[in-house]
């Protein structure tokens, strides 16, 4: 590019087209680092409601409501952070009451508060189909730190979720947004 310069005298910029190759090379070396893999993979971050969570027979191959009909959150906080926490249906409607942070509560709390299952973790989208949770804290002190996966689908606004674990392998969790 001719530019006038001082005095009238004509001079080359030469840092105009050069500014613009830099500028290109950076563009398309930023878009070359993006991960298409972990674009292309599904969304999954949000709060779930339980919808149903159900038992199949190995038998009959029949399916039912697991302890009678359950309820629950699911936490995908879009960090990698993920927390569950699953109580048996109306577990917040009863008569009993009892201290938090106690070592005098009465057995039938005990069983009662048996009823809730919760754990936090970490979790990674593997891939289009499976989701691993680390869990980081647990209802059962046997389970913590331990690694799980669960296959997934999508569907709009329903995540239906299942154990990879074989003894596991009957249930079915469907949530929604």
């Amino acid at each position: 590019m001719w530019d006038p310069g001082v005095n009238g005298h004509v001079t080359i910029n030469r840092w105009q087209p050069m500014n613009r190759l830099v500028l290109i090379s950076i563009l398309i070396g930023l878009i070359g680092c993006s991960n298409p893999k972990e674009s292309s993979l599904p969304e999954v971050t949000g709060l779930w409601k339980l919808h149903s969570m159900k038992i199949r027979n190995s038998e009959t191959g029949v399916w039912s409501h697991y302890r009678g009909g359950m309820q629950g959150y699911l936490l995908y906080d879009g960090n990698q952070n993920m927390t569950i926490h699953l109580t048996d249906k109306d577990y917040e409607k009863t008569d009993l009451s009892f201290p938090n942070f106690t070592d005098t509560i009465p057995v039938e709390a005990l069983k009662y508060l048996t009823k809730s299952y919760y754990y936090i973790g970490e979790y990674k989208i593997l891939n289009d189909s499976i989701v691993q949770h680390t869990r980081i804290s647990h209802s059962n002190p046997g389970d913590w730190g331990k690694v799980v996966k669960r296959h997934f689908t999508l569907k709009g606004d329903t995540l239906v979720i299942t154990p990879t674990e074989q003894r596991l392998a009957n249930l079915e969790l469907s949530w929604v947004r």
